[in-house]
């Protein structure tokens, strides 16, 4: 699954426009390597993700898209941490 769709649907972000536009600006490391918005997810994939003053770390779980209005999540948060 595209990265942009895959923060889009796992609710990371709200909508793709804004996820695209992170990727390009190179916010989003997908193991630790600059994502773009085309770039593929998959199971087991670490992400960071850089949101002003916080840094986001979750780990792609699943890539199944859900149900409208289900309440499963698609990634396991691993660190959530706050930049000085």
């Amino acid at each position: 699954m595209r990265l942009d769709k895959y923060l889009k649907v796992s609710r990371l972000i709200k909508r793709r426009t804004v996820a695209k536009d992170a990727a390009l600006a190179d916010l989003i490391l997908i193991n630790d390597k600059v994502a773009k918005p085309a770039s593929t997810v998959k199971p087991g994939d670490i992400l960071t993700l850089h949101f002003g003053l916080k840094i986001l770390t979750v780990k792609v779980t699943s890539i199944d898209i859900p149900k409208p209005k289900s309440e499963d999540v698609l990634f396991e948060l691993i660190s959530e941490t706050k930049k000085s």
